[in-house]
């Protein structure tokens, strides 16, 4: 028996099961915390503890541009860091998708990346200097197997941003000097994901048959003819954005000095494109190919490619940093920083006809990072420093998602520097983070559409830095 689906037409078929698929094309999120600590190699041995007060090269640039002021020459500083998270999902009773099979819970979803920096400094006069510093504030990659169970959730995340910031220092009087910078940040970001096809196709069925275009009684047979069908989802955007940023250095004494820096929120209109990747249907009876084939045609019509945009405020920082000179041997620091991860609350994607293509809620809490750490001068040419940090995770257990799985984190940091001579400094560090287990019972709004995460995220990332600093 054939039916008179393929008589009607088909702008009303998409009009009956677009709401319906709609539901399975969302699933983008932004990962959870995003921000890249590792500005400096020289201050990685000490967990990047007193930042804002050591001003000890031209990486200050980015931790306080007023610490500027205390370098007496032309100074450059380059640096890269190598860094490795590893982020794996440890099953517990996770369901799958609608006519799904659960898929595999193995494998590592992070990988190596590589973070460069460089900074320029250079004095005017005995009060102004000016800099320039390029470098990546925020970024994150982490991508899961294709077949994994979260596949609905996220597959890959990419974000990479650059930075800008040219920056003058002014030495006020012998004890104090303000810092301010300008901000230019570029972001660029990918992110993938799978969407259950057959669950699509059969929800798609479902408001068809409600709508009388076909016999209820089809429902479970289109359903179980096309099971197991996954299309493949990505989202690309990107955008330029302008912030600043401000500081302050005072010597409190000859062996103390206090510094402090704010840099602002920067506000971003990523605009971009979202794009499918459609399954091949199966071989179909003659007598129902016509009918899955419109079916089919409506889903895509609502799964189309097309540009999207996104408002993404990425958060203000403030840091205040001390510094003190034990003796000539030892130098001691330490560092509070607040992150207004709080403006983070949601991750929406338009499509630029101004329909919703997909909102996730993020709902970011404000963050504390506290470190410390010691540097041992053992000659004129050997540096040891170490550090430890404490640094909470702004991801609440409630609106974690696999882009990456979060937790409260602490820092253990090693790191050396040998002066060669008196105008070339090497310097090596290692961190090793520890991460709280991150327990997740997630499904993104539809446990039918995406399936349910259930278990946990055992994490831990390695850092290794190096850095090249020319004084003239």
């Amino acid at each position: 028996m054939r039916y008179p689906l393929t008589s009607v037409r088909r702008t009303r078929v998409a009009s009956a099961i677009g709401a319906a698929v709609l539901a399975f094309s969302a699933g983008h999120a932004w990962g959870a915390a995003f921000a890249l600590q590792e500005n400096s190699g020289s201050g990685l041995g000490n967990a990047f503890a007193g930042g804002a007060a050591a001003a000890e090269d031209a990486s200050t640039l980015w931790s306080n541009p007023a610490g500027m002021s205390r370098l007496g020459s032309p100074q450059v500083a380059m640096a890269v860091h190598l860094i490795t998270p590893s982020i794996k999902f440890r099953n517990g009773s996770s369901a799958p998708a609608l006519l799904q099979p659960l898929g595999s819970s193995d494998g590592d979803a992070g990988s190596l990346n590589v973070v460069p920096n460089l900074y320029l400094a250079m004095p005017v006069n005995s009060q102004w200097s000016v800099g320039l510093g390029i470098n990546a504030p925020f970024g994150l990659v982490t991508e899961w197997n294709g077949d994994w169970l979260g596949r609905y959730q996220a597959v890959k995340s990419d974000v990479q941003t650059i930075n800008v910031n040219p920056a003058v220092s002014w030495k006020v009087s012998d004890t104090f000097a303000v810092g301010a910078g300008i901000d230019w940040q570029h972001i660029k970001a990918e992110f993938t994901s799978h969407v259950n096809y057959s669950a699509a196709l059969a929800q798609a069925a479902g408001s068809a048959a409600a709508g009388g275009l076909i016999p209820p009684s089809l429902i479970p047979t289109i359903a179980g003819l096309t099971q197991g069908l996954d299309a493949k989802t990505a989202v690309n955007g990107s955008d330029s954005a302008w912030g600043w940023n401000v500081g302050f250095i005072w010597d409190a004494t000859p062996q103390t000095r206090v510094g402090g820096q704010y840099r602002s929120s920067i506000k971003y209109n990523v605009s971009g494109d979202v794009g499918f990747d459609y399954p091949t249907l199966p071989a179909l009876p003659p007598t129902l190919a016509p009918v899955v084939g419109l079916l089919d045609s409506g889903v895509r019509s609502v799964l189309s490619n097309g540009g999207v945009t996104a408002d993404v405020e990425l958060p203000d920082i403030a840091n205040l940093s001390v510094f003190h000179r034990l003796d000539d041997r030892w130098d001691l620091m330490g560092d509070v920083q607040f992150t207004h991860w709080s403006v983070f609350k949601n991750l929406t994607f338009m499509r630029t006809t101004g329909v919703l293509l997909a909102s996730t809620p993020e709902n970011f809490r404000d963050t504390w990072r506290i470190s410390a750490g010691a540097t041992y001068h053992w000659n004129d040419a050997w540096s040891f420093r170490g550090g430890l940090a404490w640094d909470e995770t702004p991801v609440n257990t409630t609106d974690i998602t696999p882009r990456l799985p979060d937790g409260n984190r602490a820092w253990v940091s090693l790191g050396t520097q040998y002066k060669m001579n008196r105008n070339l400094a090497l310097d090596a560090g290692f961190t090793y983070v520890f991460v709280n287990r991150a327990d997740t019972n997630q499904n993104a709004g539809s446990t039918p559409a995406y399936g349910l995460i259930n278990g946990h995220y055992d994490n831990s990332v390695s850092i290794l830095s190096a850095q090249l600093t020319y004084t003239f």
